[in-house]
């Protein structure tokens, strides 16, 4: 999924080509070739980066292993309710 898809729930309808207004020109098959290596190149840089995101993340995880009967500690901050409009009290 794109990310534009992602965020707005929708394809992303982006033009082919930019023309100046009032310019018309006819959209051949070198211009969707182009728009398609673009669009290539585009995801594979999105790719490297993600891959990049994920390796920097999972070298500072540490896998978590309980056995049946042990105690831990969780921290849980409440979502709903919750308003913070800056420092109380000043």
């Amino acid at each position: 999924m794109a990310p534009f898809e992602a965020l707005y729930g929708r394809r992303c309808r982006s033009p082919l080509c930019w023309d100046e207004v009032g310019e018309r020109r006819n959209l051949g098959p070198d211009v969707i070739v182009q728009a398609v290596d673009k669009i290539r190149t585009i995801q594979e840089h999105l790719r490297a980066a993600q891959d990049r995101q994920k390796s920097w993340a999972d070298s500072n995880r540490r896998p978590l292993e309980f056995q049946v009967g042990e105690h831990m500690f969780l921290k849980i901050s409440p979502t709903k309710g919750v308003i913070r409009l800056g420092a109380h009290g000043s």
